[in-house]
Parts: C-alpha cells; sequence; structure tokens
C-alpha cells in the first residue's frame, strides 16, 4: 500500500495550514480514509509525547486525533525548540539531536531530508492519504537552497501543494500572486491550486478577487474558507495565538499566567480558557501582574534560568512574593515548579553556559537539568482530591528537597510533586493534568467555582464542525482528485 499525498502551504505563518489540515484529517477520515497528517519540519515549543516516549509538534498530535490514530515521531520528523534568540534543540525522529544555532542548522539541515523521507514513506505506506504541512512559506526565497520544509520536501517527494491565503490579515491577492511571481518554474510547477483562509462576512463578495487570482495564476481555486471562530476551542501550537486564550474581563477564579520569553507547553492553557468559572489573564511583558489574581499559573519553560532571569527584569518576582503574602495560590508546571524553588543548577550547560541562580524561594527545593529527557505519558490520581488524572512529562530536569515529602500526584510510584506547608504553593513536573476533567472540577471547586465541562469531548465536536465547515467549503473531491 502506498497512499496518496499532498501538501498545505501557506503564504506565510500564521494562515490557518495547521487548522486546515486537522479539519480536512477529520473530514477524509469521515469519509472512510485512513489518514496520517505529516509535517517534515516544524519550529514550536509547544511540543506533545507519542505513545512510543518521543515528542512532536503540539499540532501534529491534534491532527493524528482529528485523523482517529495515535499521534508518532514520524508524524514530524524534525522539530526546533528554540531556546535563545539564535539557537535551538534539534528533534529528529522524535529524540534529542543536538543543539544548533540558526546559522549552522541553515547549513545543515539539507542533511536531515533523508530521515523526512524515511518517515514519510512510512506514513504513506500505512495509509490512503497523507495530509503534509508546510511550515511558515514557500516565498522565503533565501532558505530555498536548503529547504526541507515547504517546496524542497515537495519537490523531492513528488508532492502537488495547495497554497492558502489569509485574507484577514489584508492582502490575499498579492500573497497569491506574489508567491507565484517569486518562486522559481518548478516549484510552481509543484502547485496544484489554492484557497483562500478565514473570510469574515458574505464570501460572495470576493467572487471577483478569487477569480482574479485564478486568472493571474493559472491555479484553480478550491474555495474560500469563511472565519472558523470555534478554532480557539482547539489546543493552540504557536506562541502568536496566546493573547487569544486571554479572555480577561470575564467572572469567577482570575488566574494568571505571565507571559515569558521562552514559555512551552502552553496547552496546559487549553482546558482553563474553555472554563466559564475561569477568567484567565495571560500577561505581557511590560506590565506588573493583576494585585487581584486568585491564582499565578507558572507554565513551561525551554530556557528556565533565561525565563528566571526575565522574570526577575520584569518585576514579577516582587509581584509574585506580594502576591503570596496576601493569601494568594501558586501553582508551578515544568520549569516553572523550578522557579519556584530555592535553586536551579545548569552544571552541563543543557540551556546555554553551565549556570546556577537561586529560585523563588517559594517551594523548599533545588532542580538540576541533566541531558537525559523524560518523555512520557502518565496516568494516575490527585492524592488531596482522590481523582484520575492523566498527563505527560517532557523534562530534562531533576527536582528533590523537604517540600517534595508533601507529593500530590501518584502515578503509581509513589508520591510526586512538592508542596508548602499550607498548600497554597505547588509543582511538579506534569503536563495536561488540566485535561482531566474531575482534576480540574476539584481544583476549580476547591477555589469556590464549579465545572461541569468536558474538554476532550469538546475537542473531539469542534473537530468535527470543523471538518463539516471545510466539507462546504473546500472542493475535497478535487482535492483527492490533485493528490498523488
Amino acid at each position: 500500500m502506498r497512499g496518496k499525498a499532498i501538501m498545505i502551504q501557506g503564504t506565510g505563518t500564521n494562515t490557518g495550514k495547521s487548522m486546515l489540515v486537522a479539519g480536512l484529517a477529520r473530514a477524509f477520515s469521515k469519509r472512510g480514509l485512513n489518514v496520517r497528517p505529516f509535517k517534515p519540519q516544524n519550529m514550536s515549543n509547544n511540543a506533545a509525547v507519542t505513545p512510543g516516549g518521543g515528542e512532536i509538534g503540539r499540532a501534529q498530535a491534534l491532527q493524528a486525533m482529528a485523523a482517529g490514530v495515535p499521534a508518532h515521531v514520524d508524524m514530524n520528523p524534525i522539530l526546533l525548540k528554540p531556546q535563545t534568540s539564535t539557537g535551538a534543540q534539534v528533534i529528529v525522529q522524535g529524540q534529542v539531536a543536538g543543539t544548533q544555532e540558526a546559522r549552522d542548522f541553515g547549513r545543515n539541515r539539507e542533511s536531515l531530508m533523508p530521515r523526512v523521507l524515511e518517515s514519510f514513506e512510512r506514513l504513506r505506506g500505512a495509509a490512503d492519504l497523507v495530509l503534509v504541512e508546510g511550515a511558515g512559506s514557500p516565498a522565503e526565497t533565501n532558505l530555498r537552497a536548503r529547504d526541507i520544509a515547504n517546496m524542497g520536501f515537495a519537490r523531492t517527494a513528488d508532492v502537488p501543494v495547495i497554497l492558502a491565503g489569509d485574507i484577514d490579515r489584508g492582502g490575499v491577492i498579492a500573497q497569491i500572486v506574489g508567491t507565484q511571481a517569486v518562486l522559481d518554474a518548478e516549484d510552481n510547477a509543484m502547485i496544484a491550486g489554492f484557497l483562500v483562509n478565514k473570510f469574515r462576512g458574505d464570501v460572495t463578495l470576493f467572487d471577483g478577487g478569487r477569480d482574479d487570482i485564478a486568472t493571474r495564476t493559472g491555479w484553480p481555486c478550491l474555495g474560500v474558507v469563511p472565519w472558523f471562530d470555534a478554532a480557539r476551542k482547539l489546543p493552540a501550537e504557536d506562541v502568536m495565538d496566546l493573547p487569544a486564550r486571554s479572555q480577561s474581563g470575564g467572572q469567577g477564579i482570575r488566574v494568571v499566567v505571565p507571559r515569558l520569553p521562552r514559555i512551552s507547553n502552553f496547552d496546559d492553557l487549553d482546558p482553563l480558557a474553555a472554563e466559564p468559572g475561569i477568567d484567565l489573564v495571560v500577561a505581557e511583558p511590560g506590565a506588573p501582574l493583576p494585585r487581584d489574581a486568585d491564582v499565578i499559573l507558572l507554565v513551561g519553560s525551554k530556557a528556565t534560568l533565561s525565563d528566571l532571569s526575565a522574570l526577575r527584569a520584569e518585576g514579577w518576582d516582587k509581584d509574585i512574593l506580594s502576591h503570596v503574602r496576601h493569601g494568594g495560590h501558586i501553582l508551578g508546571l515544568c520549569g516553572g515548579y523550578q522557579i519556584l524553588g530555592n535553586r536551579i543548577s545548569d552544571p552541563e550547560g543543557i540551556e546555554g553556559p553551565p549556570a546556577s541562580a537561586p529560585g523563588l524561594g517559594l517551594l523548599d527545593v533545588e532542580s538540576a537539568l541533566v541531558p537525559v529527557k523524560e518523555l512520557a505519558l502518565r496516568e494516575g490520581r490527585a492524592l488531596l482530591t482522590d481523582t484520575p488524572l492523566t498527563g505527560y512529562e517532557i523534562h530534562m530536569g531533576r527536582t528533590s528537597g523537604p517540600d517534595c515529602a508533601r507529593g500530590w500526584l501518584d502515578f503509581g510510584k509513589g508520591p510526586e510533586g512538592a508542596a508548602s506547608a499550607d498548600g497554597r504553593i505547588r509543582g511538579c513536573y506534569q503536563h495536561g493534568i488540566f485535561t482531566s476533567d474531575a482534576f480540574r472540577a476539584a481544583w476549580m471547586q476547591d477555589l469556590g467555582q464549579t465545572s461541569e465541562r468536558a474538554y476532550a469531548q469538546e475537542v473531539e465536536q469542534t473537530l468535527d464542525a470543523l471538518a463539516a465547515h471545510l466539507e462546504a467549503t473546500i472542493d475535497l473531491d478535487l482535492l483527492m482528485r490533485l493528490a498523488r
């Protein structure tokens, strides 16, 4: 078996490629096809752990869910996780392969193409249709020579491309026509059609624009996709989506999340953002943390010592200490857990030059970064509320100290995490704990709010709605005929 494949590329970043692939995966799987998502190269600090113990981009895990199949490392063979302004951790087929500066990776990434093709062919051998997602834009001609994410992959693997433009940001005619203008003839020959995404209002008003693009490019239009407002209910991948998670001004528990430069695995916020009883505030740099917070939530970090320094530079350490003095609650997850302790050490230079720094001192623990990354899906219970819990670990740290004696999670190996004597300050290495409805409801009840949401069920319902949305607006029969 060797299934068909087609690739969705965008005229720029955040044009909705990930959502389009997720919706198409659900739509074609509902038609009875065996579908697999694939993204040759991704750059994101919002990663997911696969059942096999690897990591891939969060968007590919969502796309796998949409297709009704387990997430697999072959779905995103190259994942770049930025640690500094110029360097990133490189994940190859789910495992850490090292850290590289952007300049070095730019020179070396074409050497990764065999691994990309290897993963792609394995997926293709198990599917009727592979839906491939590009990265950024193929119009970045300065990157074309060593590209493995867009046209470099499409031409090497002989996969036709549908080019998606984002009309919401304006200039969609120039986006699509301009992309054709800067691509060479061989790359342009790979584009089999285009679509326009994120249209607000009466789509017939764009009939003239659609026809103009088709006339200028010679490409068929597969559809004009109206704005899908429910997309905000799906797990976010890009840090650009973080502001949409903030819903300041609501009623209920006020949860404040400092937005640090290397924030990671912020999918922890998605179930909270979906709760009417939670007022989630993502605090942006340059402003103090709101003084009326009920809970300050420190989420994961790809560079904990660097983010700790940034937190202090913003003065947020003083805001956090004031919050504690006034009886507030704090929860730290993964990197946020480490920040709450007495000290963080990186003796082997895992995240940069070897260094050590005092933490906030709110938990009597110390953390050290180690070369071995912990990657695991977990299932257990929250001890204080006696509720079932699922989560995942994705970290390169070890934490110990007296407050670990008050571990509040149990995944079958004894208590984990740490808590202060009064229980108002807690930390753990587990991500994804708020997706567990019973745990989230008990946590909210302890803070004075109720919850009746079924988060995973709502995500599934949203994927169904997205699939119906695309069925109604994209010519899926044409798309299938164009695939090869």
